[in-house]
C-alpha cells in the first residue's frame, strides 16, 4: 500500500512539472533552448489541427448534423473560452444563490475536474454485470447536506455546495444524465451548466462567458499553443459577458472594443473579485476581518492558475509575505507537504498560513501544524452593467421551461 502511494506520488508529480513546463512555454517564462523552440513548433502545429477539430465539432451541431438536446428545464451556461483562472466559481456561487433566492429549484452540473474516479475493479464490475444499470451522478449535495468530500467531488463542485445551501450539486462527465436526474430526483427548474461553454451536447437557454481582464485571452492560440480551448471569435455564442477581475478603470476600452467586433450583441458586465474576511481551514465560525492583515507576517501556499492575484490581494490588505508556494493547479497537498511548508513557514517568522479557499478544501484535515491555515473568502462585485444583470436573473426567473 505504501509503495503504491509512493508510486502515485512520484507520477503526480512528474505530470505536474510536464503541465508547469508546458505552461511557462505558452506564456514565454522558459529559458528558451533549441529544445524548447522545437517543442514549440511541434505545439504550433498541433494547435492548428486542435483548432480545424473544434470548429468541425462547433460545425456539426450548427448545422443540426449532430443534435443537442434539450431536456424540458431551464439551462444556464457559464464557462469561458480559456482554461481556468478567470474567476468561474465565484460567478456560479453568486448565480445559484441569486436564483436560489428568487424562487427557483437551482442544480448544478459540474464535471468534477481532478475528481476522484471509480476504481478499476468497480469498473470492471460495472462493465460486465448482468445488470446492466447506469451508474447515477455523484450527488455532491442534496440542497440540505454535503455527501461527498472534495477529494470525491472535486474541488469547485465541494466549495459550491458547501457554500450553497438549497442547492442540489451534481458531478458526472454525461451533463445530459445528470440533468435529467437532477428533474426526475430533485424536481430541479434550473439547471447551472458549470464549465459548459464547450459543452455543446445540452442546449443552453442563456450562455454566460467569462473573460479575466487580467489576462484576457492569452497569447490567442488555442490548446497545446495556448490557453484557448477554442478560437476567440467564437464568443459570438456568448449572451453575457462578465469582465472578471477588473479594477474599475477606463482601460477595459479597447477590450469591450475587441469584444463588440466579435459579438455586438452581447451584454457586458464588468465584476470584481473583493476578499470578505479570513475562515479558519477546519473551524468555520473561526473568520477574522481582513484588518487582521495589516503588518501581520504571513506565508501564503497555492495551488491555482494564477497565484499572484492571490498574494497581491494579501499584500494591499497589509500582509508581509515572508514565504510562498505555488503547486501545479488543482493539486492536492499531501500532509507531508503541508507539514513542511509550516514548519519553513514558522522558521520564516510567519505568524499564519493563508491560501485560497479552493486550496483549503484540498489540504486534509489530518494535518497537523503549529501555525494556524485560514484561506481568503472571496465574493464577487458588480461594478458596471447591474441592471444587466439583474435583467439577466429576470430573464432566467420568468422564462418558461
Amino acid at each position: 500500500m505504501v509503495e503504491r502511494d509512493r508510486l502515485h506520488m512520484s507520477s503526480r508529480e512528474f505530470f505536474e512539472n510536464l503541465e508547469q513546463y508546458f505552461l511557462k512555454l505558452i506564456m514565454g517564462r522558459q529559458r528558451r533552448s533549441y529544445t524548447d523552440y522545437a517543442m514549440i513548433g511541434v505545439m504550433f502545429f498541433a494547435s492548428r489541427f486542435y483548432r480545424m477539430a473544434t470548429q468541425f465539432r462547433i460545425w456539426l451541431y450548427d448545422k443540426r448534423i449532430v443534435r443537442n438536446r434539450a431536456i424540458g428545464c431551464l439551462v444556464v451556461s457559464i464557462g469561458n473560452l480559456s482554461c481556468g483562472g478567470t474567476g468561474k466559481t465565484p460567478v456560479v456561487e453568486v448565480f445559484a444563490r441569486t436564483l436560489s433566492q428568487k424562487g427557483r429549484r437551482v442544480a448544478i452540473l459540474s464535471r468534477g475536474y481532478r475528481s476522484k474516479k471509480r476504481t478499476w475493479r468497480e469498473k470492471i464490475r460495472q462493465k460486465f454485470s448482468s445488470e446492466k444499470m447506469e451508474v447515477p451522478p455523484k450527488v455532491v449535495s442534496d440542497g440540505e447536506k454535503l455527501l461527498l468530500d472534495s477529494a470525491y467531488a472535486g474541488d469547485e463542485p465541494y466549495m459550491l455546495a458547501r457554500n450553497l445551501k438549497g442547492v442540489v450539486v451534481l458531478v458526472d462527465k454525461d451533463r445530459v444524465k445528470s440533468g435529467l436526474y437532477a428533474i426526475d430526483e430533485f424536481e430541479t427548474d434550473t439547471l447551472i451548466l458549470d464549465d459548459g461553454f464547450q459543452y455543446l451536447r445540452l442546449k443552453p437557454h442563456i450562455n454566460i462567458v467569462l473573460v479575466d481582464t487580467t489576462s484576457p485571452f492569452g497569447n490567442h492560440h488555442v490548446l497545446p499553443r495556448g490557453t484557448l480551448r477554442e478560437p476567440v471569435k467564437n464568443i459570438r455564442r456568448a449572451d453575457y459577458i462578465f469582465l472578471t477581475k477588473s479594477n474599475g478603470g477606463n482601460q477595459l476600452r479597447h477590450l469591450k472594443s475587441f469584444l463588440r467586433r466579435h459579438n455586438h450583441r452581447a451584454e457586458i458586465i464588468e465584476c470584481c473579485h473583493m476578499p470578505q474576511y479570513l475562515e479558519h481551514a477546519f473551524q468555520p465560525d473561526d473568520k477574522l476581518e481582513l484588518e487582521h492583515l495589516k503588518n501581520l507576517k504571513v506565508a501564503a501556499i497555492s495551488a491555482i492558475a494564477n497565484p499572484l492575484s492571490f498574494e497581491n490581494f494579501l499584500e494591499g490588505f497589509g500582509a508581509k509575505l515572508t514565504l510562498r508556494e505555488h503547486y501545479a493547479d488543482h493539486h492536492r497537498y499531501s500532509e507531508t507537504e503541508i507539514e513542511i511548508f509550516a514548519h519553513q513557514a514558522k522558521l520564516s517568522g510567519a505568524r499564519m498560513i493563508v491560501t485560497t479557499e479552493k486550496d483549503a478544501v484540498r489540504i486534509p484535515a489530518s494535518v497537523k501544524t503549529e501555525l494556524p491555515i485560514y484561506f481568503l473568502r472571496i465574493k464577487i462585485d458588480i461594478l458596471s452593467g447591474q441592471e444587466n444583470f439583474d435583467q439577466c436573473i429576470s430573464r432566467i426567473c420568468f422564462l418558461s421551461d
